[in-house]
């Protein structure tokens, strides 16, 4: 009788528990996923224009595309250029500190552009640029 309780016993003794390693492998993936940056394009292709002093920057940004025929794209969205303020409002609220850069297509309008601009002042950003590309 003693010889089979031991038995039993050993057997019981050989399952490895790999919850608290789970836990571990959970726990880091929240901390990656809530510290990672996510870029937000605008969504569209432009043919942007060329800059002699074109500088790539690696900053935390908001872009905003415009197309060639003045439709302004906000993440892969179409928008009103009334709703550009908004837009660049949520997006200063959820990453406060980030430059905007308007994407403008070579063949838009400057009046596109500018409205785009001061929606974007008006939302309160610090920092405004426009996408060229490096002759």
């Amino acid at each position: 009788m003693n010889k089979s309780r031991f038995l039993v016993a050993a057997e019981d003794e050989t399952q490895v528990d790999i919850t608290p390693m789970l836990d571990v492998v959970f726990i880091m993936l929240i901390f990656f996923i809530v510290t990672s940056t996510f870029v937000k394009e605008s969504g569209v292709d432009v043919t942007r224009p060329d800059a002699e002093t074109a500088v790539k920057t690696d900053a935390l940004t908001i872009q905003i595309g415009i197309t060639a025929n003045n439709q302004i794209w906000f993440d892969k969205r179409l928008v009103d250029k009334r709703a550009v303020r908004a837009n660049v409002e949520k997006g200063l609220a959820e990453s406060p500190g980030a430059a905007v850069i308007i994407v403008a297509d070579a063949l838009s309008n400057t009046e596109a552009l500018i409205d785009v601009m001061d929606q974007a002042r008006l939302a309160g950003a610090q920092s405004i640029s426009v996408a060229t590309d490096e002759p």
